[in-house]
């Protein structure tokens, strides 16, 4: 597995944060974790279990204490009764995918990177779109952690549920999650349609397209009227039974298109910006359509070779279009060349507190830069857009927003607090991020 921890220097995947521990511990089991919280709230320290370093933001950087989770990964237990999964809570999604397969099991939904822990996922509120559920989170039927003074906490409908039901999106602030249970289904077959289309057709088209499909994925290349709209839906078929790209389709797709092309017009980009709105054009006329069919966790991830930033927000769903119509009206009027598609996601209201889609239907807009790029102009000449409709950011992706704003946009901010005061009194899992996003 890889760590974002180089022996010295904790540096999260885009490069855009970094911390130095001054100590670091590699936990073999919960025992291990619970000295490490005893030892850290003795002398007074902070102690933070890193990730894979997916977020953007410093959600995850250690100020004193690190730990590191590569040896606590892993399928704990299957109940095919309940139908759900407990993993130690280290586990990356991409090896519980594997392992869900080889069981014939899935998760209902999930996002196009599975490079992250199961902890750092639900955590932060990674989700995928559409479906019945589209966060991790809300996949979630149990959780363990360790809390601020050391104990064990095991949270289920049946036990301390007022736990559960906060510390599915717990920010790291709660406690050190130790295991995950997950509610999955049996292994299904999706259908992948992905085609061209022009900005009008695209956002005239959606709610159609959205109500049609399981699961709607949108990218506009900005500067042109460019669109991609990926639709996958569930089939009747049997695992066995789908009809996967040949590996010539799938590498020139998915490698030399997504990865080593778009990468190489990316650093063209960079060096020389005014070329962006013609690549843009270029990679917008050179989409093309097509169909397969796999299983579920191979259509909904894909891999990412191309280091980026990223900010996204989620809106109300019903302004949703409106609000990407206003953020396009700022971008052609700005002096911006933007060379990252804008991803356009929906998602059904969960009942995670502190879940961006907490109560309401969502429609999530993700804005992207080359990791070498500067965001500041970018992100924050959109971000005023996306707040005044009341936008939500993701919680491990770039933004500015702070507790005293944070708080109005939950109607359950106080109740995590209050969890948070309960679980850990004395902030032994506190860093500048939550700090700010939390208060003190």
């Amino acid at each position: 597995m890889t760590t974002p921890f180089d022996g010295t220097r904790w540096r999260n995947w885009s490069g855009l944060e970094e911390a130095v521990p001054q100590h670091v511990e590699a936990p073999a089991d919960v025992a291990a974790v619970i000295d490490a919280v005893h030892r850290v709230r003795h002398d007074g320290t902070t102690v933070k279990m890193t990730g894979t370093g997916h977020s953007f933001t410093a959600i995850g950087a250690p100020e004193h204490t690190l730990l590191t989770p590569g040896a606590m990964t892993g399928v704990l237990a299957v109940d095919r009764q309940a139908m759900t999964v407990t993993a130690r809570a280290g586990t990356p999604l991409k090896d519980l995918n594997l392992a869900l397969e080889r069981l014939g099991l899935s998760l209902h939904n999930m996002g196009d990177i599975a490079e992250q822990t199961l902890a750092g996922a639900t955590s932060t509120g990674t989700h995928g779109t559409g479906g019945v559920a589209a966060g991790l989170a809300a996949q979630l039927a149990a959780l363990e952690l360790v809390d601020g003074t050391g104990e064990v906490v095991r949270a289920s409908a049946e036990e301390n549920p007022d736990v559960l039901e906060v510390a599915r999106v717990g920010l790291g602030a709660l406690g050190i999650l130790t295991s995950l249970t997950f509610r999955v289904e049996p292994l299904f077959v999706v259908e992948a349609h992905e085609q061209p289309m022009g900005w009008e057709e695209a956002l005239t088209s959606y709610d159609d397209l959205v109500a049609a499909a399981h699961h709607v994925d949108m990218y506009w290349f900005p500067h042109t009227d460019a669109m991609m709209v990926k639709q996958n839906h569930r089939t009747d078929l049997e695992p066995g039974e789908q009809e996967p790209p040949s590996r010539l389709a799938a590498w020139r797709e998915d490698e030399l298109v997504s990865n080593t092309l778009f990468g190489a017009l990316c650093r063209l980009g960079s060096r020389a910006p005014a070329l962006v709105p013609r690549i843009n054009r270029l990679a917008g006329h050179a989409l093309s359509e097509r169909r397969y069919s796999d299983l579920a966790h191979r259509v909904f991830v894909s891999q990412r070779r191309v280091r980026f930033r990223e900010m996204e927000y989620a809106v109300p769903r019903e302004v949703g279009l409106d609000v990407l119509r206003e953020c396009r009206r700022v971008i052609d009027a700005s002096d911006w060349r933007i060379a990252f598609p804008v991803e356009i996601r929906t998602a059904p209201a969960d009942d995670v507190p502190l879940s961006t889609s907490h109560g309401r239907d969502s429609f999530y807009l993700a804005f992207h830069v080359p990791a070498d790029t500067d965001h500041r102009a970018y992100f924050g000449g959109l971000e005023p857009v996306l707040r005044e409709a009341g936008g939500r950011p993701h919680w491990g992706k770039v933004h500015t927003r702070t507790a005293a704003d944070l708080a109005p946009a939950y109607d359950r901010f106080e109740d995590f607090l209050a969890m948070r005061e309960r679980l850990d009194p004395d902030r032994v899992f506190a860093n500048a991020y939550l700090r700010r996003v939390l208060g003190d």
